[in-house]
């Protein structure tokens, strides 16, 4: 389990992450999405043990990372944004060079060697050098040297950033198949690549965790959506009068269609749904669509956007589909 309390850093005057608390449980699949800047790249270094926090605890396997930092790291693998190797080696040679740096024992060496080039499928590469190499095969070189050493916990710095639409499928692909073996997670600032690959979401603004939730639980609106024939002076008193119904907004209506959201005091309550239409079409009306309302993570991250200055907002919006080079996340981000 990774246990993340209070987690803070500052640069003098300026604090990159503000008191950020989660959990996260062995075997889920997190993303941390925010504009760049928003402090991802801060906290995972963190994580990592590569940067000290200013204040706060981060506990990992119940190992503290203040006491404990080497071996808390001996489990970890971690894919840096800008994933640093050596372009003039060849990727067989490099990823030789990062077992011995992983404390691989040099016996074992040939065939954790054979398991990363095959799970990352860079056997026709393996004698390249890297410099040869696309961006996107450099990135998979990048997330072979992070699990030379099977870590339970694998730490992704933007891993699709700057491939191209064939590259970030593939890499997708790759991450999908990690994860059935250890703990992942993934900072981007692209919101596809978190409903592609995540289980949950972890949104950062400003420094700040703004929301930890489940991409499920997301989805599942706390509204029922009803179209009916009957417009609001009809419509209202029997829509508000069905129990666990909290209040009735009217959203449009046109050609004799007329549109409801209904709030819930229990979203959790599936009875709510089939007594309504019961109520509706006992009363004569016409029921053309009573449905959940779902919601997709941009219409959620746009809610808690909503009251951002101008100042914190990005240049460039935030979570078009990218397929050029993403830009970088801010120093401290």
């Amino acid at each position: 389990m990774i246990e993340v309390e209070s987690l803070t850093r500052r640069y003098g005057d300026f604090t990159a992450v503000d008191q950020v608390s989660f959990r996260i449980q062995p075997g889920e699949v997190v993303g941390l999405l925010g504009h760049n800047g928003a402090g991802k790249t801060t906290i995972m270094k963190m994580l990592t043990g590569y940067l000290e926090p200013t204040a706060g605890e981060i506990r990992i396997d119940g190992l503290d990372m203040k006491t404990r930092r080497e071996a808390i790291q001996r489990n970890i693998g971690y894919l840096p944004e800008n994933c640093p190797l050596y372009p003039e080696m060849t990727v067989v040679d490099y990823l030789d060079y990062a077992a011995a740096l992983h404390g691989i024992p040099e016996a074992q060496r040939p065939q954790r060697l054979r398991e990363a080039i095959a799970r990352t499928e860079l056997q026709s590469k393996a004698t390249q050098p890297i410099h040869t190499l696309s961006r996107g095969l450099r990135q998979r070189v990048g997330v072979a040297q992070a699990i030379l050493h099977q870590p339970g916990i694998l730490i992704l710095d933007e891993p699709t950033n700057g491939l191209d639409p064939t590259q970030i499928r593939h890499m997708r692909a790759l991450i999908r198949e990690l994860a059935r073996h250890a703990t992942v997670i993934l900072s981007t600032h692209i919101l596809q690549e978190v409903q592609a690959v995540c289980d949950r979401v972890i949104i950062i603004r400003s420094g700040q965790k703004v929301l930890d939730a489940g991409l499920e639980e997301l989805r599942r609106g706390a509204r029922l959506l009803v179209t009916l024939d009957a417009g609001p002076e009809r419509a209202r008193p029997l829509l508000a009068a069905v129990d666990n119904v909290a209040a009735v907004e009217v959203l449009d209506g046109r050609d004799g269609c007329h549109r409801y959201a209904l709030r819930l005091h229990d979203s959790e309550r599936e009875d709510t749904a089939p007594e309504l239409a019961r109520r509706l079409t006992g009363a004569g009306l016409r029921l053309y669509a009573l449905h959940r309302e779902t919601r997709d993570l941009e219409t959620v991250f746009g809610e808690l956007s909503a009251g951002e200055t101008a100042a914190e907002a990005p240049v460039e919006p935030p979570f078009a589909a990218q397929t050029g080079a993403a830009p970088a996340e801010a120093a401290h981000g």
